[in-house]
């Protein structure tokens, strides 16, 4: 902390840049708050409320045209999305895709691995990495305590162990880059751009016509980079795992009316996002947009009662509907927060003209085209090893704007790959969440994600780099 504040009043004290008072000042105080983030000296969200009293207190804007940051509709898309998350999970709808997905790939050493590849991919489409793994972590962990009770096994247990636990924290990452509510930096980037280029909405069905490709293709990859090249197991079939996958599915009992209520909405909700351009269209009355849809989902879930039988009432908490107020002390409030620091940091940067002056210096030294992409993709990756992906995504789209607007280049040709980069950190235990989570259990070793991830990362180099400059200009127009 102490760093931050002293590098902060360094900067504004040297001006090294030679700026108006106003615009020093902003400075100052960017360079104190990614320090801060980057540094996780401060919780992140708390980093994200400095603009609110920094920028008045210091003359550099009011309080009323900072907070317009903190409601971006983007952030209400993201609310909504959390909030359809959260009736999931409430009423273990998550557990039971889970199952019945690895029920379907079969029990097999290698078909269990993909099982919960696909599982945890889908999953994390509409939660967080990090819930998503927490879900998934103590089921895997499960799996492999059957498999180490069975003494005549055949195969090898400890590739096995090390495949399923890379594959839960790998399959939440990619499978969040999915669509723009999978991930916080997808939503950091979409509430960016859409701000900083008025008129353009990137359509959620857009986005998973690009991205939802890129996330399968790597979630297939990582299968046969574990299980066919790094970690071959050849645990065959056994009854022992079918049972443990049926009792698990028995122990959850028949789907209540409850649980298909939520399935219902949610499935709404869905097809409202992806029909929203064809409904628009052919009726003049209203028009719809993903947060529109988000928050209607989220309000139906509230106003929906849950059926009697599967009330889970309690003697301080009324439960008479599928989601209650109450059950949003779950919801990561603080991401909210995030990015509403994010952006209103953004479009000060933005307003003195101070990210326009980097992306003129930095296009001085950048090439263009097919090779800039690979460079920008590559970049981000390595830094989300060591960054946190949120504040990352939130410190760099200006960046990478700036410099596709000082070359003549579309932001998005960049600022895409960027922000998919961003997800892909597998290298290290400290890139995401879920590499800690896995790590956390003891039975990997740094050697194991190092090698696995380094691999990962090559291919999504690639893939990203192919799709952006390829697919990205005919689907997004």
């Amino acid at each position: 902390m102490v760093l931050a504040f002293v590098l902060g009043l360094l900067m504004y004290a040297m001006n090294p840049l030679e700026l108006g008072n106003s615009a020093a000042t902003l400075l100052a105080v960017a360079l104190t708050m990614i320090v801060l983030w980057v540094t996780e000296a401060l919780s992140m969200p708390v980093v994200a409320l400095i603009p609110l009293f920094a920028f008045p207190l210091m003359g550099i804007q009011s309080i009323e045209e900072t907070s317009k940051a903190y409601a971006n509709p983007i952030i209400f898309l993201f609310l909504g999305g959390f909030l359809l998350g959260l009736a999931i999970e409430k009423w273990e709808l998550h557990r039971r895709i889970a199952l019945r997905i690895i029920q379907f790939t079969g029990t097999s050493g290698d078909r269990i691995v993909l099982g919960f590849i696909l599982a945890t991919g889908f999953i994390s489409l509409w939660l967080s990495n990090t819930a998503t793994t927490m879900m998934m972590f103590p089921m895997a962990l499960s799996v492999i305590h059957v498999l180490k009770q069975k003494q005549q096994l055949q195969g090898n247990l400890d590739h096995f162990s090390i495949t399923l636990l890379m594959a839960i924290a790998y399959a939440s990452n990619l499978g969040g880059i999915g669509t723009i509510i999978g991930t916080p930096p997808n939503v950091a980037y979409v509430a960016y751009i859409e701000k900083e280029i008025p008129g353009l909405q990137i359509g959620f069905m857009n986005w998973m016509l690009l991205c939802l490709p890129i996330g399968l293709l790597l979630m297939f990859a990582l299968y046969l980079v574990m299980v066919k090249w790094l970690y071959p197991n050849r645990i065959r079939s056994t009854p022992a795992m079918e049972s443990l996958i049926d009792d698990e599915i028995r122990a959850l009992g028949p789907i209540t009316r409850s649980q298909k209520r939520v399935l219902w909405i949610f499935s709404i909700t869905v097809l409202l996002w992806m029909a929203r351009i064809l409904i628009n269209q052919v009726q003049p009355w209203f028009k719809l947009d993903d947060t529109i849809i988000a928050l209607l989902g989220g309000f139906a879930l509230f106003a929906c009662p849950a059926h009697a039988n599967d009330r889970k009432d309690d003697s301080n908490k009324k439960e008479a509907h599928l989601l209650e107020w109450h059950d949003t002390q779950k919801l990561a409030w603080g991401i909210l927060l995030l990015f509403g620091g994010g952006l209103a940091l953004a479009g000060a940067l933005e307003k003195a003209g101070l990210i326009a002056e980097l992306g003129q210096w930095l296009a001085q030294y950048a090439g263009s085209g097919f090779w800039l992409i690979l460079l920008i993709t590559t970049l981000s990756i390595l830094i989300s090893e060591v960054m946190s992906n949120v504040a990352q995504v939130i410190v760099f789209a200006p960046v990478v704007t700036a410099l596709a607007q000082a070359i003549h280049m579309d932001p998005l040709l960049l600022g895409i790959p960027m922000t998919l980069g961003a997800s892909c950190a597998g290298m290290l235990p400290m890139g995401t969440p879920p590499n800690a989570i896995v790590f956390a259990s003891g039975q990997l070793r740094l050697r194991h994600m190092l090698l696995t991830g380094g691999i990962m990362n090559l291919i999504s180099i690639l893939l990203i780099t192919l799709f952006s400059w390829f697919l990205l200009p005919k689907i997004l127009g």
